[in-house]
């Protein structure tokens, strides 16, 4: 059993003074983090209790507030499901986990620091530690449900802090006690904790009862499931404050969804779709935070299948009398049940993210800034979804100055274009000056541009959006010719043949075949994927997950009418391959690629300068 002091981690300490220094002026929240804690503690309890009845509280479960003026103390108590002495070290010593560095790189990086800590702090999970802001001494008492022992975590939230093995009997649960700071001694007034606790933590679903020193115990909050009540009956300021106090949230939500669906399933969603991503959007482990109860007594937490993979950003309550309420999570994940309101959800969620998309561009561009790389994995993942995913998506092309939907690129469509083109890329800007658009802005064809890495992915599986095929410029076959303005060029025969077999002889061991271009205007070359070849940039995703993979050789399209080309015949034999090496490493760069062999490059790049 530990009786000593532990040292923070190294960067606990720096957020710890972000969190006292940067949140101060908002440090009301303290209340609404710690009321919050102690709400999931008896959650989880309850939820435990679900297969093992032994832990669960013989009483009805509540929250307490004590508040002593005298001495300038609160404390929260609550009957939750407790902390043995491992998850206090794990849970009170380590701010955030895997997340502390991302934590302190999107705060150094953040135009204004103390908004940006107040986002954050609700981002990564550091709830907690907000009791510094109004403490300079926390005592944590807790027992874990089913356990005999209880121990005490203190800390004054600067060098570390200590665990010990309490002697006292205490009551499962968890008390955290604050001593405060000189500065705030109104936190320990009780007018002033029941207004924050109204403001706050009004929905939380569970009696938070405030107790003064004088015996007075009154509950601070209404308790109720805001969800059982129709949606005409709730102000926005209601569904902003439940979403605030029960999800962790410092911001308005983006998009609110609240509806009772009745017939041969009865559910009530209430859903919550925010503003900024957590911190682990990407994570592997990332769950879906969707709240499961069976006629309003809480399940889980933790329940896959509710909503898609691709929607786990999404928050919110999933009220049903159609589970039966003994069901284990694992039944919950495969019953018919849930999958039929899965469905639903995902048509609902789709179906607002539409709406908003078309009523505030401005915004939805924002949001998708946030999100829209998660979205993108439906398009890949979700077959059934896979159109209506691709109306709510935003893209560039290399016509528009900003985003755009898809059907603003079928609505600039040009007489007889019955295709989508598009280009993948690692960055914009590379992009914009890749040869393979030249042939499209000589006629004023759009093309897309795509640069996010799951693009080079879903794009190869997504056939058509509203009949429209999909085609890669730099991969698939396709004729411009009738379409815009009159023909790039015209093809010729005869030179062709004498600078293709020039340049194929030079560079055989490299590209499957030397071939015109119909389409480059100012650039000499470029390359373009082989017969049963793949997308430039999925090869290249490969390639980085597998050094192993290879990928197919290209076809290098020639323009005859640029200079250097025209120049080619009448160079010596040595200059000949110098310059067709450099026209092909060239090419690789234009494409995203590092130089097949860059000692060579760079001493063709020397040969040329002294000898042309």
């Amino acid at each position: 059993m530990s009786d000593f002091t532990h040292s923070f981690e190294a960067d606990t300490g720096k957020i710890l003074n972000i969190v006292i220094n940067s949140l101060y002026s908002d440090r009301d929240i303290f209340l609404r983090e710690l009321l919050s804690n102690a709400s999931d503690a008896i959650h989880k309890r309850r939820f435990i209790g679900q297969t093992t009845p032994e832990i669960l509280n013989a009483s009805d479960d509540e929250i307490q507030i004590i508040a002593d003026p005298k001495k300038k103390i609160i404390e929260i108590i609550d009957t939750g499901i407790g902390l043995s002495e491992t998850e206090l070290s794990e849970t009170f010593g380590t701010i955030a986990r895997s997340g502390t560095s991302a934590f302190m790189d999107d705060l150094q990086t953040a135009e204004n620091s103390k908004d940006a800590a107040k986002t954050l702090i609700g981002k990564f999970g550091v709830g907690f530690y907000s009791a510094f802001m109004v403490a300079d001494r926390v005592v944590v008492t807790t027992r874990k449900a089913g356990a005999d022992i209880s121990h005490i975590w203190e800390s004054d939230g600067q060098s570390g802090y200590s665990i010990s093995l309490n002697d006292a009997n205490v009551e499962e649960g968890t008390s955290v006690k604050l001593y405060l700071r000189k500065d705030a001694k109104e936190y320990s007034d009780s007018n002033t904790l029941r207004t924050l606790v109204k403001k706050y933590s009004d929905h939380i679903l569970v009696p938070i009862k405030l107790k003064s020193i004088d015996g007075e115990n009154e509950q601070a909050n209404s308790a109720q499931a805001l969800w059982t009540r129709a949606p005409s009956e709730i102000k926005t300021e209601d569904y902003t404050g439940f979403y605030k106090s029960n999800f962790g949230a410092f911001e308005d939500p983006f998009i609110t969804i609240h509806n009772k669906t009745e017939g041969s399933i009865d559910f009530t969603n209430l859903l919550f779709i925010p503003k900024s991503a957590p911190f682990d959007l990407f994570e592997p482990e990332r769950k879906t935070k969707i709240n499961l109860y069976i006629n309003r007594v809480f399940i889980s937490n933790d329940v896959d299948g509710i909503i898609p993979v691709w929607l786990r950003f999404v928050q919110g309550i999933l009220d049903t009398t159609s589970l039966d309420l003994n069901v284990s999570r694992e039944l919950v994940q495969s019953s018919p049940v849930v999958k039929k309101i899965s469905k639903y959800l995902t048509k609902r969620i789709l179906s607002e993210l539409k709406k908003k998309q078309k009523k505030d561009s401005a915004a939805y561009e924002e949001f998708w800034s946030q999100f829209g790389k998660v979205l993108k994995e439906g398009l890949y993942e979700d077959t059934e979804n896979r159109e209506k995913i691709a109306d709510v998506i935003r893209v560039y092309s290399f016509r528009h100055d900003k985003l755009i939907s898809l059907q603003d690129y079928l609505d600039g469509f040009i007489d007889s274009q019955e295709t989508i083109f598009y280009l993948t890329a690692d960055t914009l800007k590379q992009a914009k000056s890749s040869p393979h658009l030249e042939g499209f802005k000589a006629k004023g064809i759009d093309v897309l541009l795509m640069t996010d890495p799951i693009d080079a992915f879903w794009m190869t599986q997504m056939a058509l959006f509203k009949e429209k095929s999909f085609v890669s410029i730099s991969r698939d076959k396709y004729d411009l010719s009738g379409l815009g303005a009159e023909d790039v060029k015209e093809a010729d025969d005869q030179p062709v043949d004498e600078v293709s077999l020039l340049i194929k002889e030079c560079l055989s061991d490299v590209v499957e075949d030397v071939i015109q271009s119909k389409s480059l205007v100012d650039s000499p070359v470029r390359l373009v994927a082989g017969e049963g070849g793949m997308d430039f940039n999925l090869e290249r995703i490969l390639k980085a997950q597998n050094p192993e993979f290879e990928g197919g050789k290209k076809v290098m399209e020639v323009n005859l009418d640029h200079e250097l080309i025209k120049k080619l015949p009448t160079l010596s034999n040595e200059l000949q391959k110098v310059v067709c090496r450099i026209l092909f490493e060239q090419a690789r760069i234009l494409d995203g690629e590092m130089p097949a062999d860059v000692h060579q490059f760079t001493q063709d790049l020397m040969h040329i300068s002294l000898n042309l």
